[in-house]
């Protein structure tokens, strides 16, 4: 996804691609080398055309792996993205070595209405992941953090309202929409929080109360309830997946978003890891991989599933407090990772964990990667990739 983005018309500061095309001159192109042609589990009418598909943020780590999945199945696609996050522009690079002329790129910001709707003349489904995805970054611009993630998306759902096709849309939100969860008793239970009550062994599901916490919960939230009501008002097809922890490759991860990521990173690196609060906190976590399949899925049912959203993460069976990643972490080092621990943070929920049984019942759905081979593989996959340098993730923390 996209980090805080520059003005439409300011530099992002990363330098710029030299394939990135701003205009139509990609729009046609061959195929990468032995991609696959069998069709995508996309609704009927999206696949009598081989119109592109288009994902907002696509530069960013769902983006492009959810991009190298429909490429890789001879579908056309279209990234939309601003490439503010430090290290994503590296997404496109390996992306355009795997699937040339395939993947077309359209440098732009979501807040432009303009540039959202040029990116999506002649494209077919669409996924939504431009955002701004940090607490923290919102707690100290609450004005672009609407920007990016409220506005932002009406402009995409105006553009889609406008359009002359129908655009089967699933959009990202979070689980934060769910409030601080205070109301909840929690116990310790070893090295984690668990709740009190048996009723939620299964996690929280669609039915829990919205509660915006922080200016990021807020504008995530508003940008949820958008897409459910454009849905309703105005008959858009839309999904809505309100997202707890996703990890996998190509993820540029910080301690303020992808944290697991960041955690691997620093250990990597034998930088210390700062635990904010006492560490007992639970989040269950979800591999790319299912992620992608989940996607997928909503997209071929968008008709059908139409103004829901759906809690989507790991699920009470693949849950982890941060003190049992360290333990994950140091059996994967060698050595225990350096941990240093600072005072609570603003909203941090202490525990949340995803029910998510109301889409694995209409889609078919269920997660097949466990934590323990995830972080594995997340991990081996990060020291193969040595992408982004301590000095990015500085620069990626501190805004």
């Amino acid at each position: 996804m996209n980090t805080l983005a520059p003005s439409p018309a300011a530099s992002t500061g990363v330098p710029e691609p030299s394939f990135i095309a701003t205009d139509e001159s990609s729009d046609s192109g061959s195929g990468a080398p032995g991609a696959s042609t069998a069709p995508l589990p996309f609704s009927r009418a999206s696949l009598l055309d081989d119109s592109p598909v288009l994902i907002t943020g696509g530069a960013g780590f769902i983006g492009c792996n959810l991009a190298d999945h429909l490429l890789s199945h001879g579908r056309r696609v279209r990234i939309f993205d601003n490439v503010s996050r430090p290290g994503v522009e590296k997404n496109l690079v390996w992306l355009r070595s795997r699937h040339g002329d395939r993947l077309q790129l359209r440098l732009g910001d979501i807040r432009d209405p303009q540039a959202v709707e040029a990116a999506l003349r002649g494209a077919g489904p669409v996924f939504h992941f431009a955002a701004q995805v940090a607490v923290t970054t919102s707690l100290g611009d609450p004005f672009a953090d609407f920007e990016v993630n409220a506005r932002g998306t009406l402009n995409l759902l105006e553009a889609i309202r406008r359009s002359p096709r129908r655009h089967g849309l699933v959009f990202t939100s979070t689980n934060k929409v769910y409030g601080h969860l205070e109301d909840v008793p929690l116990q310790v239970a070893g090295r984690r929080y668990e709740p009190v009550a048996p009723g939620l062994r299964h996690g929280f599901d669609e039915s829990r109360p919205l509660s915006f916490h922080s200016p990021y919960g807020c504008s995530k939230g508003a940008a949820d309830q958008y897409v459910l009501d454009y849905a309703r008002t105005f008959g858009l097809p839309a999904v809505v997946f309100r997202m707890s922890c996703i990890y996998g490759r190509h993820q540029c991860g910080n301690e303020d978003q992808g944290w697991i990521a960041h955690f691997l990173l620093s250990a990597i690196g034998g930088r210390p890891i700062t635990l904010y609060g006492d560490g007992r906190q639970v989040r269950d976590a979800l591999h790319v991989d299912d992620l992608v399949d989940a996607l997928l899925r909503a997209q071929e049912r968008v008709d059908r599933l139409t103004g829901r959203a759906f809690n989507i993460g790991g699920g009470p069976a693949r849950t982890t407090s941060l003190l049992e990643l360290m333990d994950l972490i140091r059996d994967l080092r060698g050595a225990p990772p350096a941990v240093e621990f600072a005072d609570w943070r603003a909203a941090d929920q202490r525990y949340y964990v995803s029910d998510i049984r109301a889409f694995c019942d209409v889609a078919g759905w269920s997660p097949r990667v466990g934590l323990a081979d995830g972080v594995a593989r997340l991990h081996d996959w990060l020291v193969e990739h040595p992408s982004v340098t301590p000095a990015e993730l500085a620069e990626s923390s501190a805004r």
